[in-house]
């Protein structure tokens, strides 16, 4: 049975949070049992969490000051999960989704746990994903499927489904996410919350990797509220020594964006997706509802489609999937001393890894240019508008099974994952540029539907304050879904 209090302070951001632990209102051993009461009784219904660590997270809790004197994390005491992919924290269980990988135990901390740990946040346990974070869903077959809080029969999309889960469910009040194709903004979409995926370089991957993908791939958080997503950017931003690139830091904290004036925006739109094929209904709908709103709050709007056709690199994306599989793969048996078994690979992963091995160094060289030629065409678009708006998915969270795939049919998964993604969140990766998904939109079935915004290279400043700013119109965290410590309410 839930506590009132574990259930009263699931309700809260973890800028809330931390500062009742500065207040000396609650400790943070209370927020951590708290949390740990609230995965207890979710996770068998969810599968968020595979991974706990509560001794750890209680241990580490007892050394934070029960009411901190002097300058302390800015997120002191916050629980907080980790994502089973690429960020590593030593001693805790690491397979990134699959069979092949599993067993491992990580060594040393990645740079972004450290910075966490600056922060005062304390990790609790390591989140559910799809096999090497390769589908936007959550359904590997190392651990099983995550479930959408919202509608237990539905998936999260993904790849940070799991996060997603837990952050919607108030097991904690942000979890880590990472973003290769839009993998922090479309489990946003699918579990109602916001998601940055920051510039290009805004966050470290060492000590392990300086980029992943030719710079595609970035990490950050999924959060309830807009602040606790700037708080946390401004805690883990910047570059770490040897790093291959970074960017100038911003001229202020990401923090005091939040609730600044975004004065008036030109906000370009489109309901049309990527390959012309008509999105669901639902999708539209929170469109033509997103451009209303920010029409009211005083933006000019001005419909405008993506420069060229994201179809025109589709072939250049996929050679750089392809051979970003294979390199996954063969990292992995370098590093594990052996190649994987015929069942440690789920059969998409297996596929994508033949057909990466056929990719030449030349030909993968050749698809980098072709993108960065097309992110040179999309960056000097964005200078006629400040922001680029469309949904975020173009189909309502999928059933769960329906991204999937079968021994008989390896690519049925990329099949059905590809049809609710047609908006081309990708895009983001391509060109660097910060995106997030903003939930302004439930549809008739309760579902959240998410509203995507590009914003102009290494200007995470516009997008904070543009979703302060509907945050405040359009207030979304009382929204509970039907799977939450108080089974049964929501506020639909």
């Amino acid at each position: 049975m839930i506590t009132p209090l574990a259930d009263e302070l699931g309700e809260l951001d973890a800028v809330a949070q931390a500062d009742l632990v500065r207040r000396g209102e609650v400790t943070p051993y209370e927020l951590i049992s708290a949390a740990i009461e609230r995965i207890e009784d979710l996770d068998p219904t969810l599968n968020a969490v595979i991974t706990p660590l509560y001794d750890e997270a209680l241990e580490a809790a007892r050394t934070l000051p029960v009411r901190p004197v002097g300058p302390v994390g800015p997120l002191s005491g916050v629980p907080f999960l980790a994502k089973d992919l690429v960020v590593e924290i030593a001693g805790a269980p690491f397979s990134e989704g699959s069979r092949f990988v599993r067993g491992l135990v990580s060594q040393v901390d990645s740079e972004l746990v450290r910075r966490w740990r600056r922060a005062g946040l304390v990790v609790l346990g390591k989140t559910n994903t799809p096999e090497f974070g390769m589908v936007p869903a959550c359904e590997p077959l190392a651990f099983g499927p995550t479930r959408n809080p919202w509608d237990p029969s539905r998936s999260t999309s993904g790849s940070s489904g799991g996060s997603a889960a837990a952050v919607a469910a108030r097991m904690v009040p942000m979890a880590h996410g990472n973003d290769l194709g839009g993998s922090i903004r479309y489990p946003a979409s699918a579990c109602g919350l916001f998601g940055l995926k920051p510039t290009r370089a805004r966050n470290p991957l060492g000590p392990e990797y300086g980029d992943a993908i030719s710079g595609w791939a970035c990490e950050h958080a999924l959060t309830r509220s807009v602040r606790d997503s700037a708080v946390l950017l401004d805690a883990t931003a910047g570059p770490m020594q040897g790093d291959p690139y970074g960017l100038p830091s911003p001229g202020r904290p990401f923090a005091a964006e939040v609730g600044a004036d975004p004065e008036r925006l030109r906000i370009g739109y489109t309901a049309r997706t990527a390959d012309g094929r008509p999105a669901h209904p639902d999708c539209v709908a929170a469109l033509e509802d997103a451009g209303e709103l920010c029409a009211s709050l005083g933006h000019d709007l001005v419909e405008t489609e993506l420069p060229g056709s994201i179809s025109e690199v589709g072939t250049a994306i996929g050679t750089v999937f392809d051979a970003a599989t294979a390199w996954i793969v063969e990292y992995w048996i370098r590093r594990l001393g052996r190649v994987p078994s015929d069942d440690e690979l789920e059969p998409l992963t297996r596929a994508y890894w033949d057909r990466g091995r056929q990719v030449s160094a030349a030909a993968y060289l050749l698809a980098i240019e072709d993108c960065q030629a097309f992110a040179r065409v999309v960056a000097q678009w964005l200078t006629g508008i400040d922001v680029w708006l469309t949904p975020t998915m173009s189909m309502p969270p999928a059933t769960i099974g329906e991204i999937t795939s079968t021994a008989e049919d390896p690519l049925r998964a990329a099949r059905a994952g590809g049809r609710t993604v047609g908006y081309a969140g990708v895009v983001a990766n391509l060109t660097g540029n910060p995106a997030m998904s903003v939930p302004l939109y439930w549809n008739e079935s309760g579902l959240p539907i998410g509203v995507h915004f590009l914003g102009r290279y290494g200007d995470e400043g516009t997008l904070f304050r543009l979703a302060a700013q509907l945050e405040s119109a359009r207030p979304w965290a009382h929204r509970r879904p039907a799977v939450t410590v108080r089974t049964g309410l929501s506020a639909l």
